[in-house]
């Protein structure tokens, strides 16, 4: 992408509709401050990379609240001297160990499932087991 891009081009390469870009940027953990001559909403690449976290992070299950925050440990992490950049780096700990047990819960359920189509597998006739 080379500099701004209109929503469309945004959606294409990331993967949601606009619609639910426009949604993102509505509940504010991505929102375009920059317009083109027809009063456009332009992304630039910093809108873009904000776009995917915030994206991922809804789709595993986390609530806008924790997106937003997240978002600002990540902006406050790429000012090397800030002065919160301990209590940063400790909140995005916080993040991935949250983020890794969320991903054992689902590892564990996703076992359970495998073991109960196995049980139903067992029960079918071999010509029908498939």
């Amino acid at each position: 992408m080379d500099g701004k891009t209109q929503i469309g081009e945004v959606a294409e390469r990331t993967g949601p509709s606009p619609r639910t870009i426009r949604y993102y940027e509505e509940l504010g953990p991505v929102v375009p401050d920059t317009r083109g001559q027809g009063g456009f909403r332009l992304r630039t690449e910093p809108d873009v990379d904000r776009l995917q976290p915030a994206r991922r992070m809804k789709r595993g299950g986390s609530s806008w609240e924790e997106v937003r925050e997240l978002l600002t440990v990540v902006d406050g992490l790429s000012t090397p001297d800030a002065p919160e950049r301990d209590g940063d780096l400790g909140r995005l700990a916080r993040f991935r160990a949250a983020a890794e047990e969320r991903c054992e819960g689902l590892r564990a359920r996703l076992r359970v499932a495998e073991d109960f189509a196995i049980t139903l597998r067992a029960h079918l006739p071999a010509d029908r087991a498939s």
